[in-house]
């Protein structure tokens, strides 16, 4: 790396504007977004994302589940392209700078490039995943996902939102069913930069968070069915009632939680749909969503077997029948050691702060471990607030963890 590329340094105004401009789009109740996966505002974010990309010079590029791809030229054009990425789509109550930061870092290295005249070996691709967030349709990171080959497209196209819309149709209705082949190509890297999504870094004066692994994540939706009867003149010992069945799970799935605390475990159940949840009827049926996850993938384990012990428990006591119609897992992986090592030496050289740790929520760069080597990095985030409108983070805080980004992305674009 020659003096000028390691003097190299982003415009910190021009991203924060950039972050300011994206923040008034799909505004929340108070100061934070709902932007919710192919809804009107996540087109109206992705159409501005593709006119800043289009204005670097890079080639847009969009495949069939909406995931968008600005590729800025390499000296080699053939070589396989460094990516760098997240997400644009934000929860019912999301904040500003979730998923959203890594996208716009991903510009703001283009820009940079190009400000200096900086030409890469490879490729450098920006990416913008769809539906990270899962908040409309379920799972989370289902994009990213299909792209590595972990899903099927017709399974994920057929995914529904409360209001029974299909992923496909959504897609189609705000113009981003795209053309570009699913995945199958050679990829070099990817690297991605998030918000910690939790206080330590904050906590620890720390700015950036190089991540070397996730918390191992299981998650799963349960159908409950039990049988509709008047609530007055049934006997208890003939109730079949769905809504019990489910909330005898809801507090054993907490319970879980509780009991493997003290090992950094934790659950959750988040989701709850009821039929006919009328007054005077028992409830035939109920939707439950539950995940639990824990530091160590034997710790997870052991956290599955509870939850399938409590499930059949719940089932006999509610006098119920459950079925899981739905599985996921995350956070098994392990980050690739060389893009690690190099997001430690861009901190060192730049003398940024840093700290290893370990990731506890979701992200796409756990999906693309599967297809090639992929590093994680976090920037701090106030109090460890997120997945609400009260997340915040200052540009000072930010600025350090994007400059790692660009030194990182750069040495393995002339690798």
């Amino acid at each position: 790396m020659n003096d000028r590329t390691n003097l190299l340094q982003i415009d910190d105004v021009r991203l924060w504007d950039t972050m300011m401009a994206s923040a008034r789009i799909g505004p929340g109740r108070d100061q934070g977004l709902r932007r919710l996966a192919l809804d009107a505002s996540d087109k109206e974010m992705r159409d501005l994302f593709v006119a800043w990309c289009r204005d670097t010079g890079a080639e847009v590029s969009v495949d069939r589940m909406g995931n968008i791809f600005a590729r800025r030229a390499g000296r080699e054009s053939g070589a396989a392209p460094v990516l760098v990425g997240s997400h644009l789509d934000t929860q019912y109550t999301g904040g500003r700078f979730d998923g959203i930061l890594g996208v716009l870092a991903g510009l703001e290295i283009l820009r940079t490039l190009d400000d200096h005249g900086i030409e890469t070996r490879r490729p450098i691709e920006v990416v913008n995943w769809s539906n990270e967030e899962g908040a409309r349709f379920n799972p989370p990171m289902l994009a990213s996902a299909v792209f590595a080959g972990l899903r099927d497209i017709e399974w994920a196209w057929a995914r529904t939102d409360n209001d029974g819309v299909t992923y496909g149709s959504a897609l189609a209705a705000i113009g981003y069913v795209g053309d570009t082949a699913m995945g199958g190509r050679d990829i070099d890297a990817y690297f991605e930069l998030h918000i910690e999504q939790g206080p330590i870094l904050e906590a620890e004066a720390i700015a950036v968070g190089v991540v070397t692994h996730g918390y191992a994540t299981r998650g799963m939706r349960l159908r409950i069915t039990g049988e509709t009867a008047h609530t007055g003149p049934t006997p208890m010992d003939q109730r079949r009632n769905a809504l019990v069945g489910a909330a005898y799970l809801i507090a054993a799935v907490n319970d879980i939680g509780w009991k493997y605390h003290p090992e950094g475990g934790k659950s959750t159940a988040s989701q709850i749909e009821i039929w006919p949840n009328a007054v005077g009827i028992l409830p035939e049926f109920a939707q439950v969503s539950i995940d639990f996850r824990h530091p160590e993938v034997r710790g997870v384990e052991c956290m599955l077997a509870d939850v399938e012990a409590a499930i059949e428990a719940s089932a006999r006591r509610g006098n119920v029948d459950f079925e899981i119609v739905d599985r996921w897992r995350f956070g098994d992986e392990r980050f690739d050691p060389v893009c690690v090592q190099l997001v430690r030496d861009a901190a060192e050289a730049l003398g940024v702060r840093y700290m290893d740790m370990q990731s506890q929520a979701g992200h796409d760069a756990y999906n693309m471990t599967h297809v090639c080597p992929t590093a994680l990095i976090f920037c701090p985030c106030e109090k460890g607030i997120t997945h609400n409108e009260a997340e915040n983070v200052e540009k000072e805080d930010a600025v350090p963890s994007v400059n790692v980004l660009l030194h990182a992305v750069l040495a393995r674009a002339d690798r």
